[in-house]
């Protein structure tokens, strides 16, 4: 992976409001605890399901902490996508209060 360096990052304050977010955590982590309207695509499926991504659209990057998320970036930036990596990932998100939903109804956690 060259040039992680350059690639586009934001913190989670810098998200803009509605903004395109790809989450690209397990299925687990997502089902504890995700932003509400992200888009579930695990890190491993996304050779094969990156086409689920506007092209034309920035898109937000998250995951736990921050390194899938960043691989995600940087292999959706050499396809053509504008993506921006969520620093911190999941943990900032959560650290900031920022609200979370969870597919069992339970509250929503971070793992």
């Amino acid at each position: 992976m060259d040039n992680v360096d350059n690639l586009p990052s934001a913190s989670v304050e810098e998200i803009p409001e509605g903004a395109a977010i790809l989450d690209v955590r397990e299925d687990f982590e997502w089902a504890a605890g995700h932003i509400e309207g992200a888009h579930h695509i695990p890190l491993g499926q996304l050779p094969e399901r990156y086409g689920e991504v506007d092209a034309d659209q920035d898109v937000y990057v998250i995951c736990r902490s921050g390194g899938r998320s960043l691989k995600a970036t940087a292999w959706l930036q050499q396809y053509g996508f504008d993506p921006v990596n969520v620093l911190g990932g999941m943990g900032a998100w959560a650290d900031a209060d920022k609200p979370m939903v969870s597919e069992s109804g339970e509250t929503p956690t971070v793992r």
